[in-house]
């Protein structure tokens, strides 16, 4: 946000974009608390009705900057000022005029919203180019730390993950225990501060029902037959079947178009409460030019709702699941929770989410790569287990296929940083560096 006041100097508007609840309200004014003279912050989600009135007449920008200073008492200062535009999905108005407000100069502009793309929110008007666009995601494992004090565990981690030094496995288990209780809070501010208020994990699943709630109440406004929610609340159910591919039939049956389906994954992608996972046909030629997106995964954008999500049937999630999932000692297997975790961790850290399938020549089972990521010209294939490990035969195979076009390979597991002759083992918590 800083190097976009500083470089862009009022050419263009940041847009904060993320799922709700996560934060972007917060963060935006507390930066222009910090960063500008004055602020004024239109809340679109509870406005007056002198600001309807204003926007109206937003053409007539002297008119429309001296009604906004009256309304919310505010004096702006030209060019030490901004306007926060929050929730500005729900004033298409106000967003295709910041084409026309960045021209003008006098001020700074910061708009916050979700679902910025579906039709509701686009008909009729243009959406402006002069937007640069950040995306927030839940809190990662990192800013969790710093939420419960700790400024100390990540750069002692990142410093034994570059020296590739263990740590020890009575370190290591006390660092995975650290680590699973971020899985089952998860990264949402409001869940993150229930934790830190009662230090009560019952307290905390019920305000992540609240944000789930919020999100399947936001499904149903884009479509009302409540095919997206019954989608999004199927996510847990699917990842733990470890097929290949979400199994969008076994959902929503076979009677929906194609075309509708997708759609209806466009507007999942676009509220970003949800990340994916596309199959490379052949990574050896390059993971976006031969995806098929047709063959997905789809993970929760948070992990801590994803949990919540996966014992929907139970009113409150006891704390006896918590503190056994906490201990490790839930029999359920959770490997799809880690597998969960992991592509929230890559995808905050700014990857690009794909993975591979190919049948194996000596049985009528397939291999699989749960996570490929690009580095230039190479490829990082990534295994995840929830345990220990035996054998990491879909890594191995992938490795001899793909030879010449990988460079580092990883297993992520629950066990301490070593090496397995090519393969770096990587304790989940590790996966912030990648």
């Amino acid at each position: 946000m800083l190097q976009w006041k500083q470089t862009r100097d009022g050419a263009t508007a940041l847009l904060l974009k993320g799922a709700r609840r996560v934060g972007k309200s917060t963060i935006a004014e507390d930066f222009a608390r910090r960063e500008y003279e004055s602020y004024i912050l239109v809340d679109f989600a509870d406005a007056p009705a002198a600001l309807w009135e204003a926007v109206d007449n937003i053409s007539d920008r002297n008119n429309f900057f001296l009604q906004l200073q009256f309304i919310y008492g505010v004096k702006l200062h030209e060019r030490r000022s901004v306007i926060i535009f929050d929730e500005v999905q729900k004033c298409p108005k106000a967003r295709e005029a910041i084409k026309y407000l960045v021209k003008d100069h006098r001020y700074d502009y910061i708009e916050t919203g979700s679902l910025l793309s579906i039709k509701k929110n686009t008909q009729g008007i243009v959406i402006p180019s002069e937007e640069t666009r950040l995306t927030m995601y839940p809190m990662d494992y990192e800013e969790f730390c710093w939420a419960l004090g700790d400024n100390v565990t990540i750069p002692l981690l990142r410093e034994a993950f570059e020296a590739r030094r263990p740590l020890g496995d009575a370190v290591t288990r006390k660092l995975l225990r650290g680590f699973r209780l971020y899985m089952l809070v998860g990264g949402m501010p409001q869940a993150v501060n229930t934790y830190l208020d009662t230090n009560n994990l019952q307290d905390v699943d019920a305000k992540k029902r609240e944000i789930i709630e919020l999100y399947i109440d936001d499904f149903l406004k884009i479509d009302a037959s409540g095919k997206i929610s019954k989608m999004f609340s199927a996510i847990p159910a699917q990842l733990s079947k470890n097929a290949s591919r979400y199994q969008q039939t076994s959902v929503l049956g076979r009677n929906e178009s194609q075309d509708t389906i997708n759609e209806f994954l466009r507007d999942m992608e676009d509220s970003l409460t949800v990340n994916f996972a596309h199959h490379s046909d052949n990574p050896s030629v390059g993971l976006p030019s031969h995806t098929d997106y047709s063959q997905y995964k789809m993970f929760m954008g948070d992990t801590g709702l994803f949990i919540t999500l996966a014992f929907w049937d139970k009113d409150i999630t006891e704390n006896i699941i918590y503190q056994k999932l906490l201990s490790d000692k839930l029999s359920a297997d959770l490997g799809y929770v880690y597998e969960n975790v992991v592509a929230q961790m890559l995808t905050a850290s700014g990857n690009k989410l794909f993975y591979h399938t190919w049948p194996c020549d000596t049985s009528n089972h397939n291999y699989e790569i749960d996570f490929l990521l690009s580095r230039g010209t190479k490829l990082w294939p990534i295994e995840v287990k929830s345990s220990g490990y035996n054998t990491h035969k879909s890594l191995d195979e992938f490795c001899t296929k793909f030879s010449q076009h990988v460079s580092n390979r990883y297993l992520i597991y629950t066990k301490d940083l070593k090496k397995d002759h090519e393969t770096t083992l990587l304790p989940a918590f590790m996966t912030i560096f990648l």
